[in-house]
């Protein structure tokens, strides 16, 4: 058996690659995962465009399943052999933030986001999972690796989304973008109850995902003020907004769409809008309007887990029609960059090992 597995970097600004490392061991407490699916995020791309400083030979990757490799002194939850799913954001359980529900805070903002940031990513054919029992989650028998990759983060992220919107039962809520956080989002909405859905896309095959999803009305962005056409829509503004792009234009033009005393729930990643987001304040009724804005990164955690893929083992949601491309580890770098240009109509392309 080798030592050294296949994993994808990293290598300087703009620059990606496949490379050759030692497969990682687990320390006390941890566990290493033998990884048979992955998918690659839009955030893997904004980190290698720079918006995220990490070093150069930092592994990417952080929605990949497989099965237990190595576990530590210690971990008790899973044995070796058993197949598993580990969230994005893993951490630590312990921590202040944890304690108050905010595992994705843990130790800090945004500090429960480890892989790549951190530590290396698992865009690998082995990774390293740190505080194992906390984090790892057995997928369940019968539910498929390809699909609990998906519990991972879209589900997770686009879900909070629509949890944060405070969704009424039968209420209005609009969904700005359908890439995979967006659609997921959409899946939030109606398991949330909500009585009317509107989403915002440009893209016509992801505006008949959206649709497949539960959106009720699909609203081109090029067809006019987004906004004023929800304002329409919903009688003066939906109950919820879900801000799920991270641009300063989708942003404004939740807020506006918002009704007073409504909710926005951004889970948009902001970064390419610059070191500021403008808040328009006759948008907020001068700050005064009730308006409320919540913000989250994807909830981390072995509960968490295992709650999504009891959805996703139920039948109750089906993520796989985000799947548009399939491609092996050796074909990573192409993925990536259809990820980056957004090219072929790519939505999610799920890695095999």
């Amino acid at each position: 058996m080798t030592d050294t597995m296949k994993a994808f970097a990293i290598l300087g600004p703009g620059k990606t690659g496949l490379v050759e490392r030692p497969i990682p061991h687990a320390g006390p407490g941890d566990a290493v995962v033998r990884t048979t699916a992955a998918l690659i995020c839009t955030s893997d791309v904004h980190t290698v465009a720079g918006l995220l400083p990490v070093p150069d030979g930092r592994l990417l990757g952080h929605e990949s399943v497989g099965v237990v490799h190595e576990i530590g002194e210690g971990v008790t939850s899973v044995q070796v052999g058993d197949r598993v799913a580990v969230n994005a954001v893993t951490p630590d359980g312990t921590c202040d933030n944890c304690q108050a529900g905010h595992t994705s805070q843990c130790r800090g903002a945004l500090g429960g986001y480890r892989f790549t940031v951190q530590k290396d990513g698992n865009m690998a054919e082995y990774f390293h999972v740190n505080d194992a029992d906390y984090n790892l989650a057995p997928i369940p028998e019968g539910l498929a690796d390809e699909v609990a990759v998906y519990a991972c983060d879209m589900l997770s992220t686009g879900i909070i989304g629509s949890e944060n919107a405070a969704i009424p039962v039968g209420g209005t809520v609009a969904i700005f973008a359908q890439g995979a956080v967006g659609l997921s989002a959409t899946l939030g909405a109606k398991l949330r109850g909500a009585g009317l859905i509107i989403t915002v896309e440009g893209l016509p095959n992801r505006q008949e995902l959206s649709r497949r999803f539960g959106a009720d009305v699909v609203i081109d962005p090029a067809s006019g003020d987004v906004a004023e056409q929800i304002l329409a829509l919903t009688d003066g503004g939906a109950d919820s907004t879900v801000e799920a792009l991270g641009n300063q234009v989708t942003f404004e033009a939740a807020l506006y769409a918002t009704r007073p005393g409504g909710t926005l729930s951004n889970v948009g990643y902001h970064g390419e809008s610059g070191p500021t987001v403008t808040m328009p304040l006759d948008a907020w009724g001068l700050g005064m309007a009730g308006k409320k804005i919540a913000t989250d990164l994807c909830p981390g955690g072995r509960l968490r887990m295992e709650r999504l893929m009891r959805l996703l083992v139920n039948g109750k949601i089906d993520p796989t029609p985000m799947t548009t491309h399939r491609m092996s580890i050796d074909q990573v770098e192409e993925a990536f960059d259809m990820m980056a240009t957004k090219r072929d109509g790519i939505v999610k392309p799920l890695i095999t090992f």
